[in-house]
């Protein structure tokens, strides 16, 4: 118990001077106490609504941590420092998920062509659709099954503008997944896509797939997970939000559906540290709009 509150509980009785004396108390701090009450009943007050809210904000997908709750709150209409948030949030015992460590997928062919890296650890675009990043990741699906994820990224706005999901990682997982992002931008021509030295990113079909779209590959060193590291990245937090703590998916359907739901959620819903946090359509629906209000002027 707030020895403030024990005196106050007490004072009647035993009188104020007595009670701090025998607690190691200031009488000057306790009638400071006193006199701040009603202003600390409105904070308190105040915190349970806010716990209300950012309760109800993580619900959505358990995996929100003090900064995009923040923003969250902001678009809502409730202006909040990000240092009570995380206080409260600290209080209720509501956390956002955290890293794990990667696993890596890469099977390399020594005998493959390799592209040059046209990228530099540089995972930045000053517009979109002028450069990619791309990765498989594997989906653990019950007690030893698996599928694979393959991704395209635009590192303008980090939006997922082609995926692909099968239960191979042959060469026509990446075909599938440059394919739907072809279909996403409409033309891929003149971009660069990067990627690591796994054999399907270095077999003669996705290179012919990549001529053909008009598409230039870029690939990481050897060995050197950093030059691809923003699509490593992606990966584990696809599989931390999406698993939540699990070992494994229950099953196929259940991996694809999980899947489904999140990619889609990252793209038009979750919020981006690097976008203002804005999820990715938000910011490139923003840009073309600033872009059509700089025309007009």
């Amino acid at each position: 118990m707030n020895r403030f509150q024990f005196v106050a509980d007490h004072h009647e009785r035993y009188g104020v001077k007595r009670l701090c004396q025998v607690l190691g108390v200031a009488r000057s701090s306790y009638y400071y106490w006193t006199s701040t009450a009603e202003a600390r009943a409105a904070r308190q007050a105040a915190d349970t609504v806010l716990a209300g809210q950012i309760r109800k904000i993580h619900a959505v997908g358990n995996t929100y941590g003090v900064p995009r709750i923040t923003a969250e709150l902001h678009d809502n209409g409730t202006v909040v420092n990000h240092k009570r948030v995380e206080r409260v949030m600290r209080g209720i015992g509501v956390r956002g998920l955290r890293l794990r460590r990667r696993t890596r997928t890469t099977i390399g062919d020594p005998a493959a062509v390799k592209a040059p890296d046209l990228i530099g650890r540089d995972f930045t675009a000053p517009a979109v659709n002028q450069r990619y990043v791309g990765d498989i990741t594997y989906l653990p699906v019950g007690e030893r099954g698996f599928l694979y994820l393959a991704t395209v990224i635009d590192l303008h706005s980090r939006r997922l503008a082609g995926w692909a999901i099968a239960d191979h990682m042959r060469t026509g997982l990446v075909i599938d997944a440059l394919n739907a992002a072809q279909r996403t931008r409409g033309s891929l021509a003149g971009a660069i896509f990067h990627s690591d030295h796994g054999a399907q990113y270095t077999s003669k079909a996705f290179a012919a797939v990549c001529a053909a779209a008009g598409v230039r590959q870029s690939m990481s060193k050897i060995g050197s997970s950093a030059d691809n590291a923003l699509a490593e990245s992606f990966n584990a937090t696809f599989k931390r939000e999406t698993l939540q703590g699990r070992r494994a998916f229950t099953d196929e359907r259940d991996a694809r559906l999980n899947s489904f739901r999140w990619l889609h959620r990252y793209n038009t819903v979750r919020r981006h540290s690097r976008l203002g946090q804005q999820s990715p359509i938000t910011y490139e629906r923003f840009q073309e709009r600033s872009a059509t209000i700089t025309q007009a002027a």
